[in-house]
Formats: C-alpha cells, structure tokens, sequence
C-alpha cells in the first residue's frame, strides 16, 4: 500500500518517483524483518495500490497504526532537488501485507 502526502501537491511524475522509492525501501525492510510475506508478495503477483492522504499528520497516524499490527512501514523522505522541500514526507509504503491486513488502516482513503 502506498500512501501518497496529499499536502504537498506533487506532480504525476514526482509521485511516480516517490512511489518507486517507498517500494524499494518498503522491499528492503521486508528482506530484512519479514522474509516470508516478501516471497509471499512475489509470489502472488507484487499488488501495489496507491491512496490519497489528505495530510502528513494522517500519514503518520496510519503508520503508527500499521507498525502496531506488526506491519513493515517506510516513509520517504524527499532530498528537496525539484518540487518539494528537502525532509518532506512524501509517501508511506505499508507491507507486503495480505489485503485484510489493510482494513481499518487505509480503507477510508480514496484510490490515487
């Protein structure tokens, strides 16, 4: 699940490139803390959903969240080279996680 800073007001490219390193951080971390879900992931066809996060704050809450049902968790932090400050948090990568995994996580935010 990838969860997108909507305070920030990204282009469609920069959320693209911020998208692909929440999943290579999010793939790094679950090599590292959670094997099994990762060959799981691959396996059965690396889904990956974007949603829209109204606010930072709400990121972090959903992160908050997540880490407490064990779920492996990134944030990006962007370097601040082109649209958006340096230290800006721009997308929150939850999983690899079996989709009932989600609910009550992410289920009230609208598709990307």
């Amino acid at each position: 699940m990838l969860v997108v800073n909507q305070e920030l007001k990204m282009g469609k490219g920069k959320i693209a490139a911020q998208c692909g390193h929440a999943v290579l951080g999010a793939y790094k971390r679950g090599k590292k803390y959670a094997p099994s879900a990762l060959t799981w992931w691959e396996k059965f066809g690396q889904a990956k959903i974007c949603v829209q996060c109204p606010t930072e704050d709400e990121m972090w809450e959903i992160a908050k969240k997540a880490g407490a049902k064990g779920l492996i968790t990134y944030i990006v932090m962007d370097a601040g080279r082109t649209q958006i400050a340096a230290g800006s948090r721009t997308v929150l990568a939850i999983g690899p996680a079996p989709e009932q995994q989600f609910k009550g996580l992410t289920d009230h935010l609208k598709l990307l």
